[in-house]
């Protein structure tokens, strides 16, 4: 698997220079989940979900409604990128190594990486964890092991970010998954004039409450939910 924009990673890697990293538009991958090598990756295009017009399916809202996962935050944030780096149906590699995994521990422990976490009776069964730098939230890897699971994380992130006010919402590349939200392409100048203004801001990743109101939720994303 190659990626657009990389270059070598060199030695050594810190909390410090990664969030610097992140500031300016880059972030790490590996190439394999048993790589110890990481590149820097810069897309010509980058992946972004608007927070203002992010797009709730009508069949994701009756679920929120019918509240069938519990969903908070930062419960459990190893759990969350363990999950998130196992193989899954049509992904049996992935790019989260193990060399990943400590350093986005690090960057929780600092208050900078937080987790969205779905369960069902006690059981964690999708999620999303990423970034936070100022008004600006870096997407990183979401996992379900039941329908939807993951699907209500990244709605109730979004709820979260727009509450807090958050700015920009990185996705680092599009898929079909994301485009069903609204996700859209910027070019590489323009996704970085609006990262410039967002780390800028001041917000706070934990300041609304947890869990979220299901009314609440409601409240800030369902407008139309056709589709």
């Amino acid at each position: 698997m190659t990626y657009p924009g990389r270059d070598r990673l060199e030695d050594p890697l810190t909390p410090e220079i990664l969030l610097r990293a992140y500031a300016h538009g880059l972030f790490p991958m590996a190439e394999r989940r048993g790589d110890d090598e990481l590149f820097w990756v810069d897309p010509e295009r980058r992946g972004i979900l608007p927070l203002e017009s992010f797009h709730l399916p009508r069949r994701l809202a009756r679920t929120i409604r019918q509240q069938r996962f519990e969903v908070r935050i930062d419960q459990d944030f190893p759990a969350v990128i363990a999950a998130c780096a196992e193989p899954a149906p049509g992904r049996q590699e992935t790019w989260i190594s193990p060399r990943i995994e400590r350093l986005y521990g690090q960057l929780f422990q600092l208050g900078h990486a937080h987790s969205v976490e779905a369960r069902r009776e006690g059981q964690l069964v999708g999620g999303l964890y990423g970034v936070s730098i100022g008004a600006a939230f870096f997407g990183e890897s979401m996992f379900s092991r039941e329908t939807d699971a993951s699907k209500v994380a990244l709605a109730h992130l979004v709820a979260r970010l727009r509450l807090a006010g958050y700015l920009l919402l990185d996705s680092q590349f599009i898929t079909a998954h994301l485009r069903q939200f609204g996700a859209i392409e910027l070019s590489r100048r323009e996704y970085r004039a609006r990262l410039a203004r967002a780390v800028k801001v001041g917000a706070e990743f934990r300041g609304p409450p947890d869990p979220l109101p299901i009314t609440l939720i409601e409240q800030i994303l369902v407008r139309d939910t056709s589709g």
